[in-house]
């Protein structure tokens, strides 16, 4: 690394200190990105890279609001609006206890990227608080997001910025929100998506993410005559992402064999049919209870308690595809190492930024297929960007047009990001490809529109 991307580096990681998840985004970005840069110095000129790093907007805010007991309690709200060039900013919200600033801007950073692959015009963006809705009320979540929008409602709109669901941030949140963003507006627009399909919302948007990753996997696959067809599988978490990552892995005749929580996994060697997730959709999405619970079910299955090792045994599970879906660098180069030492074939990301940087470079080492989050988890995204289009015209598609929408535009971020790998000299390189392309698009549009 060396020229404009490693000054660049420098300045924007002096600029941004004691924010880990940020820097790491970047630099996975920029450092895939040299090739282009080359052959188009005049990005250099108009300090493309330190702008495409420096958010437009953040809005940082007071979140106060009252318990159950009482008790006026005060969070801390954010949006990180990074950047408009392609279309109004989209992104989503995410409510947990780990959420600041740094995280925020490489989810933002990330979103952009990602929202440049999908073929539709969207800007990205990433917001959230440092509120946990776990143990709370419904009376105090929905006391929480009101709160929450109202401190923000003044800064999002159908043209400006476009919220969606994330970590903690479901459809009852949603609704929340969005009741409150209509009365303070005094008015019905397309302003968040992830809404109910009763009220706005699309079809197949819980699914899409898991889905998408799925539909990704299979386009990398056909590229070595490989099929999903009893392939057995590994996904970590048991949210959104991963319910429906498991949910299309049955679709399509695969073999799923774990989910897990931030308590521990379960391996079960029989395959997670659709009874069993029938019950782990009860089980997280109605009595938000722990993944422990389907060992105690069904006695094919074993569990293992979180943080025994220094890495994860989920990942030492022999198997031919893995689906890390819970949380960022929950995949590190020990536990890529166990995935390359069984013969893995293809990991494709669900969650944002799941494999740390030496997973990452392990798993392209050793020629596995690897789908990076900005391309592989962008379904997402794709369908809020669909929600957007029907919340326009006042129609609702049916479930079919949606999905098969959805396939079809991940593969063409599948096909688009193979072929600029292929342009630019590192072929089956999804990650350089992925960047690469995304990148391309927005600097450009950024130059286009000549605002410094």
């Amino acid at each position: 690394m060396a020229g404009y991307v490693a000054r660049a580096l420098e300045r924007i990681e002096e600029r941004n200190p004691h924010e880990p998840e940020f820097q790491q985004a970047v630099r996975e970005a920029y450092t895939s990105i040299e090739p282009v840069l080359d052959e188009r110095p005049h990005y250099e000129e108009a300090r493309i890279l330190e702008r495409l790093a420096e958010p437009e907007r953040v809005i940082v805010f007071r979140v106060p609001w009252v318990d159950d007991s009482a008790a006026v309690q005060v969070n801390r709200g954010y949006r990180v609006q990074m950047n408009s060039a392609i279309g109004p900013y989209k992104g989503g919200l995410r409510f947990h206890p780990s959420v600041y600033l740094g995280l925020l801007k490489f989810l933002a950073f990330e979103q952009v990227l990602k929202n440049s692959l999908t073929t539709l015009p969207m800007g990205g963006a990433k917001g959230g608080s440092d509120f946990d809705p776990k143990g709370r009320s419904n009376s105090e979540v929905r006391r929480f997001c009101q709160s929450f929008m109202t401190g923000l409602w003044r800064h999002i709109g159908q043209f400006t910025d476009i919220p969606a669901g994330d970590i903690g941030v479901g459809s009852r949140e949603i609704g929340y929100l969005f009741g409150q963003y209509k009365r303070l507006t005094n008015e019905f627009s397309g302003a968040i998506t992830g809404k109910g399909f009763g009220w706005g919302g699309s079809l197949v948007r819980p699914e899409a993410t898991g889905y998408g990753a799925v539909y990704f996997a299979e386009e990398m696959l056909r590229t070595r005559s490989e099929s999903i067809e009893k392939k057995r599988c590994l996904v970590s978490g048991s949210g959104n992402v991963a319910q429906y990552t498991v949910e299309k892995l049955i679709d399509l005749g695969a073999v799923p064999l774990t989910m897990s929580d931030s308590s521990g996994f379960v391996h079960d060697p029989d395959g997670i049919d659709r009874e069993k997730l029938a019950f782990v959709l009860d089980l997280k999405n109605r009595r938000r209870g722990r993944i422990a619970e389907y060992a105690e079910r069904y006695r094919s299955a074993t569990y293992t308690p979180a943080g025994r090792t220094d890495s994860n045994p989920l990942w030492a599970i022999p198997a031919d595809l893995a689906f890390p879906s819970a949380t960022q660098n929950e995949l590190d180069g020990k536990d890529a190492a166990h995935l390359v030492g069984n013969g893995i074939l293809a990991v494709t990301e669900g969650a944002n930024m799941p494999t740390t940087a030496d997973g990452v470079h392990l798993l392209r080492t050793a020629g596995v297929l690897f789908g990076p989050g900005k391309a592989a988890n962008a379904g997402g995204v794709t369908v809020s960007g669909l929600e957007m289009v029907q919340d326009s015209v006042r129609r609702q598609w049916s479930r079919e047009r949606v999905d098969e929408e959805l396939r079809a535009v991940m593969a063409e971020i599948h096909s688009n990001v193979r072929a600029t790998a292929e342009r630019y000299g590192r072929p089956g390189d999804y990650v350089a490809g992925a960047n690469i392309a995304g990148f391309k698009k927005v600097a450009d549009a950024m130059l286009d529109e000549a605002v410094l």
